[in-house]
Parts: structure tokens; C-alpha cells; sequence
């Protein structure tokens, strides 16, 4: 005897089939996402490797408060990513 656990209507088959669509939706927005903030860090990572495009005899007052405010998004940033500051519990 089937239980009414195991009877499958049409209606039943299009919300599971619409449901593991929108979980494949949401990976390939997942892995979009991750390959942006990727390719994002790769970006600041190499500026910061070029010294933010400033030689030694160019570093002044400005340039520090450029990279303080770049310092200062990005652990607004982190905080939110690993729960401090603002953001602790």
C-alpha cells in the first residue's frame, strides 16, 4: 500500500522542479560572486605588491590618507566576513 508520503502529483513535481532549479540558480550566482571578489583581491593584491603605484619619493600626507581609506573599507570588510568589530556578538 502507498502512503500519502509517497504519492507524487504534478504539482508536487513542478515545485520540486522548480525548487532545484532556483538551488542551481543560486550556486551559479554563488560561484559568479566568489569569482568577482576573487579576481578583485587579485587586483588589490598586486597594487599592493607595486606599492599602490607610489614610489618612495612620492609618499606623502595624501597618499597616506588613500591607503587609510582603502584600509578603513576593507575592515568594514572583514569585520562583516568575520565578525568583529561592529559586527561582533
Amino acid at each position: 500500500m502507498i502512503s500519502p508520503n509517497q504519492i507524487t502529483t504534478p504539482r508536487h513535481q513542478l515545485r520540486a522542479e522548480k525548487a532545484r532549479r532556483n538551488k542551481e540558480a543560486a550556486l551559479a550566482a554563488f560561484i559568479a560572486k566568489k569569482a568577482e571578489i576573487d579576481e578583485r583581491l587579485t587586483r588589490l593584491a598586486q597594487l599592493s605588491d607595486d606599492h599602490f603605484n607610489c614610489a618612495p619619493d612620492e609618499v606623502g600626507w595624501a597618499m597616506v590618507g588613500t591607503l587609510d581609506h582603502y584600509a578603513g573599507l576593507l575592515k568594514r570588510i572583514t569585520d562583516s566576513a568575520f565578525g568583529e568589530g561592529e559586527h561582533a556578538e
